[in-house]
């Protein structure tokens, strides 16, 4: 049995799935076993996807227009796709002619891997350089603050006062979460002058 997933990006009218339904049915996929999302790519919860991969049984083949509509990256779209072979299911896209039930496509798959696995060790080593260079200039690697120190103290003043946290959050422009995290680590850094001066 063929089931098709489709997708569009935005739910405006002038996105429409007709052109990726249209190819679906002349592939041979009944209208009954068609999938239809409208969502971006990059989401990790897309209920019509779920709902395709929970219908399609060993035997199966999981249909598509292009590959792009499936997964929100190379290493995502080749997760769902051995996935599917793991559990005896093909599948197809019919823009890049790919089908794994074919020499051609498990070909295809294959380099697909490789390429995925080479771009995971270059944001490595990206990542590792870009590291070693930030500790050569004597600066800190890795994601900035979100409360400068200046910020924390303000917020540390206006607390004692008795100040709520939710009026910080609005005042400093913060998630909560935010300052949640950065009150503990404050609180953490200051606990062991405390007691190593008791």
């Amino acid at each position: 049995m063929l089931v098709g997933y489709m997708r569009v990006s935005s739910d405006n009218d002038r996105q429409t799935t007709d052109l990726q339904r249209d190819a679906l049915l002349t592939a041979g996929v009944d209208p009954r076993h068609l999938f239809e999302e409208k969502a971006s790519g990059a989401r990790d919860d897309r209920p019509g996807l779920q709902q395709a991969l929970a219908y399609v049984h060993p035997g199966d083949c999981l249909v598509v227009w292009k590959l792009d509509r499936l997964g929100r990256s190379l290493s995502h779209l080749l997760s769902i796709v051995t996935t599917l072979q793991a559990q005896g299911m093909a599948f197809r896209s019919l823009t890049e002619q790919m089908d794994t039930t074919t020499p051609p496509g498990a070909f295809l798959l294959s380099v697909f891997g490789a390429l995925a696995q080479y771009e995971r060790a270059l944001t490595q080593e990206r990542i590792r350089a870009g590291l070693e260079a930030a500790r050569r200039r004597g600066t800190r690697g890795g994601r900035p603050k979100a409360i400068s120190a200046e910020q924390l103290e303000a917020i540390l003043a206006a607390l004692h006062p008795g100040a709520s946290k939710a009026s910080l959050c609005r005042t400093f422009g913060v998630k909560r979460t935010t300052l949640y995290d950065a009150l503990a680590r404050a609180t953490a850094q200051t606990v062991p002058l405390v007691q190593g001066g008791a």
